[in-house]
């Protein structure tokens, strides 16, 4: 069984990724993370032209922390990253790794984001061909 946890900086992605090692302690666990270029201003992305490094240092950095987290848990996780719209790159992952099951964590947005856009993990629950699991 192969289980992918996309993962942040926030505390739901590390519970997500905490449950997947708890409930699926035989499978290969993939966490992933989506570098979104995106989501900063413009004026930003203009302002530094390392810009895509930084991230891409940080996705590092998050990446090595779900590793630790893992080997806290005595197990071994992939890891991997990719540059794009979160929910897009998560589902089109799912199809190309050959993906069984999804464990994602839920940020709980609210407002005019989540009325406009809907939270990644709501539109990966209803785009991923897998069976979704959501923590909070």
């Amino acid at each position: 069984m192969h289980v992918l946890v996309p993962i942040d900086d926030s505390d739901p992605a590390e519970q997500a990724l905490e449950y997947a090692l708890a409930e699926y302690p035989d499978a290969d666990i993939t966490a992933l993370h989506v570098i979104d270029p995106y989501e900063t201003s413009v004026d930003a992305w203009f302002a530094d032209r390392d810009y895509l490094k930084d991230l891409e240092a940080e996705a590092e950095t998050l990446l090595e922390n779900a590793r630790e987290i893992a080997d806290d848990h005595g197990a071994s996780i992939d890891t991997d990253s990719v540059v794009g719209k979160p929910a897009r790159e998560i589902t089109d992952y799912v199809d190309e790794a050959d993906v069984d099951e999804v464990v994602i964590g839920s940020h709980g947005r609210r407002g005019t984001t989540r009325v406009l856009l809907g939270s990644v993990a709501e539109t990966v629950v209803r785009r991923a061909p897998v069976p979704v699991i959501v923590v909070r």
